[in-house]
């Protein structure tokens, strides 16, 4: 594993999730912003982290993995811990829907990686749009707290069924961009299947 600047701070991103899941639990006003200042920390690391890969020319097969792997084990985690909070129908629904859609794009990447046609299914800008409206959905939902005027919390949930909805966009997308090797590889079972 190449432990380079790029790698470190995913890693570094990895770490922070057992942090920010600690201060959401601790009793003091001060912990959800706290929880939510860590989170945004964390979350920063990503595009910190393919910034430096490409001006540093630090890509490796290792990054590549662990980058998306990081990304998504943040927002389940931080998801989990807002559905825990708030524990109404208006959190759970889209917390399912964004952990579905990243595991069913999570399997069909690797299906298509077994396939040799990963690269057509590879990261679009709607994904990073949709990332990026994830985390700050999640940096607001963890704060909890309205700042002057301004309903933080409910602006967190705005922003979450935005990027709900941006969710199921660009899941769309990737599986219409996967759609020729999907019916091909159908076509191939059918055949061999005699049917």
């Amino acid at each position: 594993m190449p432990l380079n600047i790029p790698n470190s701070l995913t890693l570094f991103r990895i770490a922070m999730i057992p942090v920010f899941m600690l201060f959401f639990f601790l009793p003091f006003k001060w912990a959800a912003p706290a929880s939510a200042i860590i989170f945004a920390l964390a979350a920063i690391t990503d595009w910190l982290d393919g910034y430096l890969a490409r001006k540093l020319g630090q890509f490796s097969n290792f990054g590549a993995f662990l980058d998306p792997v990081a990304d998504k084990l943040m927002v389940v985690a931080a998801l989990v811990l807002l559905v825990y909070y708030d524990g109404s129908a208006l959190m759970a629904i889209p917390a399912v829907v964004i952990i579905g859609r990243e595991i069913a794009i999570s399997a069909l990447r690797e299906w298509m990686s077994e396939l040799g046609s990963r690269s057509s299914i590879a990261v679009s800008w709607m994904g990073k749009v949709k990332t990026t409206a994830q985390m700050i959905a999640i940096f607001l939902l963890l704060w909890r707290y309205d700042i002057g005027w301004i309903p933080v919390y409910s602006l967190g949930l705005l922003l979450l069924y935005v990027s709900t909805v941006l969710t199921l966009w660009s899941m769309f997308s990737y599986l219409k961009a996967a759609w020729p090797t999907m019916r091909e590889e159908m076509v191939d079972d059918d055949s061999q299947s005699g049917v």
